[in-house]
C-alpha cells in the first residue's frame, strides 16, 4: 500500500519586478487572477532558475506588457507574506527584486497575468487601486531614477 505524503509548497519564492518609467509615467498591469485580481502593480513574476533576477524583470515586463525596458537598477527587495489566518499557516510568501529603468520601446498592451495594462501618471497614483507598497516603490524608483540622470 502505498502511503500519500502532502507535499507544501516551498517558501519563500522569488519573483522579480520593474518600475518602467515614461514622459513622467510609470507602467502599470491590473492582476487578473488570484488573490489580488483587480489591484494594480508593477509588472513582474517569478525569476526563473539560472535567470538573473534584472533579466527576469525586464522578461516579465515584456511578457505581461509589450513594452521593452531598460533595467537601470535595484530599488529594494519586497515581501509579501500571507497567511491563512491571523498568526496561522503561510500561504504564499514571495520576496521581489524591485527593479527601475525607463521605457525604450512599445506600447502597453495587456497579456499574460494582467487584465489591463497602461503608464499612469505619478500624480495620479492616488486613483488607481495599488497593491500594498507599491506607490512608495515607485516615487523611490522615480528619486532614484532622477538621481541617476
Amino acid at each position: 500500500m502505498a502511503v500519500i505524503v502532502e507535499q507544501r509548497p516551498y517558501w519563500p519564492r522569488l519573483g522579480a519586478s520593474a518600475a518602467i518609467f515614461k514622459d513622467g509615467a510609470v507602467l502599470l498591469g491590473e492582476r487578473g487572477k488570484g488573490a489580488l485580481a483587480g489591484m494594480w502593480s508593477l509588472p513582474g513574476g517569478h525569476v526563473e532558475p539560472g535567470e538573473r533576477a534584472a533579466d527576469a524583470a525586464r522578461r516579465e515586463v515584456a511578457e505581461e506588457t509589450g513594452v521593452v525596458a531598460e533595467i537601470l537598477g535595484l530599488v529594494d527587495l519586497h515581501e509579501v507574506i500571507r497567511r491563512e489566518a491571523a498568526g496561522g499557516e503561510v500561504s504564499w510568501h514571495y520576496v521581489i527584486a524591485v527593479h527601475y529603468g525607463i521605457w525604450r520601446s512599445g506600447e502597453p498592451v495587456a497579456a499574460s497575468d494582467c487584465r489591463a495594462t497602461r503608464f499612469v501618471a505619478l500624480d495620479e497614483l492616488s486613483s488607481v487601486p495599488l497593491t500594498d507598497g507599491a506607490e512608495a516603490i515607485i516615487r523611490r524608483a522615480q528619486r532614484l531614477l532622477d538621481g541617476a540622470r
